[in-house]
């Protein structure tokens, strides 16, 4: 068993961390509240730390989940960061999904100091963090990913290696992109059919027999019924990846036009509600605006 760390113990970061403990591993924690490291410490036999550096001293491989690229960022290369206290030749995996293009600088700077960095953004949302069942999609020297691959493997089930420094990031933001316009759309069709008299649970059902089935949905709809708005992905950070989805855009002469008008929208799902509830609570602007709400009947 490896010396590992993980640093962010979040909704994801916790059960994640939680899932390394008990394939075996030894594992250093690091949370910016440290209660929570605390907790997992004392719970499952880890390693508490009381600064990121101290992790990356313990660690031949440091995990971290924290929530943007600044974050990341002080996290690894911070006065107190991981790469102060890691050893030559130790692996960084950012589980987060940041700016691919500060990503890479944050690895040339590693490089610099004989460190590695993976970009290793996953998607699973919860509940795949929870039972160990998250998809990574990983950037950065295949070599190294090969070296540390059986560390990810109690945390997810589907590993896509996708080329050289930010390509994994560049695949999440895909991946987002598809997700949210998906959401999008969906809340302005069962609003509409919603106002129009149509059961939303009929429409449902309709959906999943029609070309317009899709998991998303299928997933994200009975929260919506029942008015269920906790977090398995927060709007808040769906809204910061429409941002980094926009700026890779811009970097690389793509037009994101309906990507553009979703990210309004969240933006004002964010303005009228809860900023940390999930991310298909958007739909309550367009039953603001319509004057109807999606629920299930008795």
């Amino acid at each position: 068993m490896a010396r590992l760390g993980f640093l962010g113990l979040g909704i994801m970061g916790y059960p994640m961390a939680r899932n390394l403990l008990r394939a075996g591993h030894e594992v250093a924690l690091w949370s910016h509240t440290a209660a929570k490291a605390r907790q997992l410490a004392a719970a499952e036999k880890g390693v508490f730390c009381e600064t990121p550096r101290q992790v990356g001293e313990f660690a031949e491989c440091s995990f971290l989940c924290v929530g943007d690229t600044e974050m990341s960022e002080r996290v690894i290369l911070g006065p107190d960061g991981v790469a102060a206290g890691a050893r030559p030749g130790a692996v960084i995996v950012d589980c987060g999904t940041i700016s691919p293009d500060r990503s890479r600088r944050i690895g040339q700077e590693l490089a610099q100091r004989g460190l590695h960095l993976l970009d290793a953004p996953c998607t699973g949302s919860r509940p795949g963090a929870e039972g160990g069942t998250l998809t990574f999609m990983i950037g950065g020297d295949r070599e190294v990913f090969e070296r540390v691959r059986p560390f990810f493997e109690p945390m997810g089930k589907r590993l896509y290696y996708c080329g050289g420094p930010g390509m994994g990031l560049h695949a999440k933001l895909t991946q987002n992109l598809i997700l949210c316009n998906i959401m999008q759309a969906f809340c302005e069709g069962i609003v509409l059919s919603t106002k129009a008299g149509v059961d939303p649970r009929l429409m449902l059902d309709i959906l999943s027999n029609s070309a317009a089935k899709c998991g998303l949905i299928e997933f994200k709809a009975p929260y919506i019924l029942r008015r269920d708005f906790g977090a398995n992905f927060s709007l808040k950070w769906m809204h910061k990846d429409i941002e980094l989805m926009l700026e890779s855009g811009k970097q690389l002469g793509v037009p994101l036009p309906l990507t553009s008008l979703t990210q309004q929208m969240f933006r004002a799902a964010m303005a009228i509600g809860n900023p940390e509830a999930d991310f298909c609570s958007a739909i309550r602007v367009l039953e603001q605006w319509a004057g109807v709400e999606v629920r299930a009947g008795d």
